[in-house]
């Protein structure tokens, strides 16, 4: 994942550098380019005081103090006779060298693994001839002070740009967090508006604009899946329930027929099935719309529901010769007794059907502080944990079973749980089948 904070800090120091390390380099140049010809001029200057001289033996106080300044070593000659020379301690020998090796002008000259600037003048009135050296390196480390001075200032400036960029972009992605806080607070239940950020920043306003449009949407088919859902299932209860009566008179009707009577009680079967799907759907239906404020709670007892659902499914556990276990501690919680007697009753009927025979289910409810755990758990043969997954869903069911149901089951107990603001989770049972635990 990419912090575009990040990236944006990077890309401006990078392109910062980058235009600082040109500059440096225009500077380097520019300043090789101004140091030679202040150099050069300097020893245009001595020469123009050697050749002026009346008495050259005798050099001036100037004279002698540029020459020490920027090392530079000369010698006056005439005829082969030496006038004057330089007097710099370590001194290179100008009269050693014979005044041909030196090009007339400035030149460069290689001598003791050394790079030096040379420069000869022969004056036309008096045929002195005036010879000077200087070492290069005495104009590198002249360049080098300026340049790395330079740098300095430059590593200093990034290391201020870098705070900077770091200070101000936190600063500026505030609104950008803002944003993204208002968009994680919208769900099913708040789908009204996102709200311009201020200062509104036009990147942002596109992306606003759609996301109220697809809440707009969202809104809409949520509000017409309800409606549907509802009416459907109330229009539907109606006609089951007439051919539940039908069929219970064509029964009695034919008691005398073994035959026809069975394949009746199995029709009957499939229409009770039917009216147990549209019962869930409503209730569904029913709680989707719900505020979680607005969900009527009492004092409920949670140990003496749980007991009274074991002894209603008493007979379901003797005919699947089902071990029941259960730990019940006294717990009372605020809650809404009804909802939570149906998601508990789902629960344990989810594990009366699903519990191979000669199975075990184990029941436990303790407290912890103000949080209640219920949990349940059966045997069975194993569990995929991509099938766990799925768990919760509506109409979801495991490939394979042979338990008539509707999957809504488990989907009502989770959203009865989340209207308690509590959690329910699903996983693998140490006895083989699903654990499912309850917390409020």
């Amino acid at each position: 994942m990419i912090s575009l904070q990040q990236k944006l800090i990077k890309t401006s120091l990078w392109s910062s550098i980058l235009a600082g390390a040109i500059a440096l380099c225009l500077l380097f140049a520019l300043s090789a380019y101004q140091t030679m010809d202040t150099q050069d001029a300097i020893m245009d200057e001595i020469a123009d005081f050697l050749v002026a001289q009346t008495q050259p033996t005798q050099s001036s106080q100037t004279i002698g103090e540029l020459s020490k300044e920027f090392d530079i070593s000369y010698v006056v000659q005439h005829q082969q006779r030496i006038l004057a020379q330089s007097k710099l301690e370590d001194q290179h020998d100008v009269s050693a060298f014979v005044s041909e090796r030196i090009a007339d002008d400035y030149g460069f000259y290689w001598q003791d693994r050394q790079l030096w600037r040379s420069y000869k003048r022969i004056d036309s009135e008096s045929q002195r001839e005036v010879l000077m050296l200087q070492p290069m390196q005495e104009r590198v480390e002249l360049l080098l002070q300026s340049v790395l001075g330079y740098a300095a200032v430059l590593l200093l400036l990034w290391g201020l740009q870098w705070v900077l960029l770091k200070v101000l972009m936190k600063r500026d992605f505030a609104v950008i967090r803002q944003f993204s806080e208002q968009i994680s607070l919208k769900n099913p239940k708040e789908l009204s508006p996102i709200d311009a950020s201020q200062p509104a920043i036009i990147e942002l306003e596109p992306i606003r604009l759609q996301l109220n449009s697809l809440m707009q949407r969202l809104g809409r088919a949520l509000e017409a899946e309800h409606r549907f859902t509802a009416d459907a299932s109330h229009e539907l209860r109606s006609p089951l329930s007439a051919i539940q009566m039908r069929l219970q008179v064509i029964r009695r009707k034919y008691q005398d027929h073994p035959q026809l009577a069975t394949e009746m009680l199995a029709i009957q079967q499939d229409v009770s099935r039917g009216t147990q799907v549209l019962e869930n759907l409503l209730l569904l239906a029913r709680l989707d719309p719900s505020k979680e404020e607005d969900l009527p709670k009492t004092q409920v007892d949670v140990q003496a529901i749980t007991e009274r659902l074991l002894s209603d499914y008493q007979e379901s556990l003797q005919q699947h010769h089902l071990i029941l276990h259960s730990q019940l501690e006294p717990v009372t919680i605020e809650a809404n007794a009804e909802l939570l007697q149906i998601c508990l009753r789902n629960l344990i009927d989810n594990a009366v059907h699903y519990t191979p025979a000669q199975g075990t289910i184990q029941i436990r409810l303790q407290q912890q502080g103000r949080q209640l755990y219920w949990q349940i758990d059966n045997s069975g043969e194993g569990l995929d944990e991509t099938v766990i997954q799925h768990f919760g869903e509506r109409f979801y069911r495991v490939l394979g079973s042979q338990v008539q149901g509707s999957g809504l089951g488990l989907s009502i107990c989770k959203k009865i749980v989340e209207l308690h603001q509590g959690q329910i989770k699903f996983s693998a049972s140490e006895l083989g089948g699903l654990k499912v635990l309850l917390s409020i």
